[in-house]
């Protein structure tokens, strides 16, 4: 920690220095405090500015504190910020770049605050299940006023310094500078250095013409949209007492409410998913400080749903694409549909007319490889068949420059294969996408056994850049996300074999938190698709036992949305999904075939036989090193699966359900005859978690 004690003509600077935002763990809160002390105690210090160096003012809480001693050492951020605001001298926050969380309610602690114009400014607690707990929600109403503040801690929303420098009455920038913020708090403080009294935040009030009215009405409005989440309301309770009660009791009410949050299960799934998607990034035998390739202009192979939506990411980033196509109807189909979702944006007011004009001319088509010879990164985005992944491979085999790298958007063909059809599998990786690709945040990226560290280094760096969240897979039939549903899959169809309609599978999965059933998505995705696989199954895995059902509706020509009729029937040009007559009495007629009498099944079975299969599978794939750690696999289904957010992700959840009693249940369903009784014993991690008490990581 580099932070700083400097007086500059009787003004001390206290700098904060921890890259990259000045967290507040226990190293820092101890040196603001004792700076502070410090000064106060110099006769020749008349007054006191606080800023941090870098990249930010402050972030906030240090997560690598979170769950460690550390967190709640002396002096925490309360005792800080009582130290601040308690200072006899004039205490002028210098906030620049980044105020975050407990940076905020540290400078608002202070005295004085000056801002530097385009400061992200925010409390985001909520979003990891808790609250602004070291006085956040006690004195941003008494800054800003009652409503903007519930309205930035209940949603832990980032507004811009200069939105709330320029609202009428707020007290919580003194002064907003362009520039030279340091400079600017130095200069008030020499000012403010002699004014008594100081102004303490703690000592005003929150006024508002009809406060309990409007807390109902917000009351109402946040239960509404926080229907799985505790926090937003336990938020609205603490603001609430900032207009009923003395600063000291609201504070002790807040402190309480911030311990009971911690526990919370939706709290500790919010906070997994926190750490899983900044701990993603890290490959563990890949350094951060591996060079990156530069990647300036990419290629696109293929123009239709797939390839359109992923140049549409690197056009968003400001980067040039050029899409390749076969066929010019086909080049043309692809720009339209491009143009389409952009002018949709438009018309939403989502985007700009000029910055639609701007992505628009980064766009290139041709119907040539030759083109494609300057490009730093190519995707191809054809038919998922191995055959033509060669044809397309060996051809940029031809063409790419050195150096380019070379990706496959597959969803479950072996990367290494598809590398060795080229003469440089070093520079070979799959970006497996997912649809809609210029919308969905999971990008799976597959590292073949010859896959170079910096082309991986490199792709991590680029998602980032167009706003994915990228994971790391090894190869395997359908690497993290679609191995482990295919288990999933199966076992909604032995569900239906036992008694179940699709209606009530997908009712009691999306109950449980899910976006969408299986059959709901199936029908969305195209149930070809599974058909496609379940054909090749037949030849690769002959012993993979499946349910008839989703051949017997392909063999209807039931493939979903797409043909009108899946699963569910669906009226033309709406997506509404109707139960079917037709498909409950094909289910009922397979029944009788087999012999089967159909029983109830209750949608808790339904649930842990649907979740309990991804976690098995899961474990089986951190037990072939597919997946380097559980957290990989809970932001695969949270981010592309649409797993509950308030569950944590298949393997956080199971962690919480207890290891233990997953297996056991596990074990009552391999005695279910009609069920795949060698799938359902237990993978070998989660028994030797079991023994150990354990739960996934």
């Amino acid at each position: 920690m580099n932070a700083s004690f400097d007086v500059q003509d009787g003004i001390a600077v206290i700098t904060m220095d921890t890259p990259p935002v000045n967290s507040l763990g226990i190293g820092n809160r101890r040196f603001i405090a004792d700076a502070i002390r410090r000064a106060e105690n110099d006769p020749a210090v008349r007054a006191i500015v606080l800023t941090g160096r870098g990249r930010a003012f402050c972030g906030g809480a240090d997560i690598r504190e979170f769950n460690k001693p550390e967190a709640t050492m002396a002096p925490d951020l309360v005792d800080v910020i009582h130290r601040i605001e308690g200072c006899e001298k004039p205490v002028v926050a210098a906030i620049h770049s980044i105020v975050m969380g407990g940076g905020l309610e540290l400078a608002m602690g202070c005295h004085y605050r000056v801002v530097q114009r385009g400061t992200l400014v925010s409390l985001p607690e909520v979003r990891i299940g808790i609250l602004p707990g070291a006085s956040g929600t006690q004195r941003l109403p008494r800054l800003i006023g009652l409503e903007p503040a519930l309205n930035m801690i209940v949603t832990g929303n980032t507004v811009m310094s200069e939105v709330l420098a320029a609202m009428p009455g707020q007290k919580l920038f003194d002064q907003i500078v362009d520039e030279g913020v340091v400079q600017a708090a130095v200069a008030l403080a020499r000012e403010r250095a002699d004014v008594r009294p100081l102004p303490r935040v703690r000592e005003m009030k929150v006024t508002h013409p009809a406060a309990e009215a409007y807390l109902q009405f917000a009351r109402n409005s946040v239960a509404a949209m926080s229907k799985n989440y505790p926090a937003p309301l336990r938020c609205l309770d603490c603001v609430a007492q900032s207009v009923k009660l003395p600063y000291e009791k609201a504070m002790a009410y807040e402190r309480a409410a911030v311990t009971e949050l911690v526990w919370t299960p939706e709290s500790a799934a919010l906070r997994n998913a926190f750490f899983a998607e900044r701990a993603a990034s890290k490959i563990p035998d890949v350094p951060e400080d591996t060079p990156k390739r530069e990647i300036k202009t990419v290629g696109v192979i293929g123009a239709g749903t797939m390839g359109g939506g992923i140049a549409m990411n690197f056009l968003n980033a400001g980067i040039p694409v050029t899409i390749l196509e076969t066929k010019q109807e086909a080049l043309d189909r692809g720009v339209a549909t491009i143009r389409k979702n952009y002018e949709a944006q438009v018309k939403k007011g989502k985007l700009k007319q000029d910055k639609y004009d701007e992505r628009m001319a980064l766009l290139k088509t041709t119907l040539s490889y030759d083109d494609l010879k300057s490009a730093d990164l190519i995707i191809e985005a054809v038919f998922e068949e191995l055959g033509v992944k060669e044809t397309v491979f060996k051809k940029l085999d031809e063409i790419a420059k050195p150096g380019a790298i070379l990706a496959s958007n597959t969803s479950t063909l072996d990367v290494d294969k598809i590398a060795a059809f080229t003469q440089r599998p070093q520079d070979v990786v799959g970006m497996h996408f997912f649809s809609p690709a210029n919308v969905m945040k999971l990008l799976e990226v597959v590292r073949g056994a010859k896959t170079g560290k910096d082309v991986l280094a490199t792709v991590m760096a680029i998602a980032k850049k167009i706003k994915k969240t990228a994971v790391v897979s090894g190869v395997c039939d359908g690497f993290i996300g679609n191995r482990m549903i295919e288990q999933y899959s199966r076992q909604a169809g032995f569900l239906l074999d036992e008694g179940a309609t699709p209606q009530q599978v997908d009712k009691a999965i999306e109950k449980f938190g899910f976006a969408m059933g299986p059959f709901r998505m199936g029908d969305l995705a195209g149930n070809d698709i599974g058909w496609a696989i379940r054909k090749r199954r037949a030849t690769e895995r002959a012993d993979m036992k499946y349910s008839k059902t989703a051949d017997k509706l392909c063999e209807l020509g039931r493939f979903g949305q797409k043909t009108g009729a899946g699963w569910y029937d669906y009226q033309p040009g709406k997506r509404d999904a109707i139960p079917s007559e037709l498909v409950n009495k094909m289910i009922e007629d397979h029944r009788k075939e087999l012999g089967i009498t159909p029983r109830k099944i209750s949608d808790e079975e339904i649930v842990q036989r649907l979740v309990y299969a991804l976690v098995n599978e899961g474990a089986h794939i951190l037990e072939d090193g597919i997946a380097s750690k559980s957290g990989d696999i809970d932001m695969v289904y949270l981010t592309g699966y649409g797993f509950p957010m308030h569950r944590g992700g298949p393997m956080h959840y199971a962690s919480q359900v207890g290891l233990y009693n997953v297996a056991e249940t596990m074990k009552r369903f391999a005695k279910n005859p009609l069920d795949d009784a060698k799938f359902w014993e237990p993978a070998p991690l989660i028994r030797k978690l079991v023994a150990e008490g354990q739960g996934f990581a």
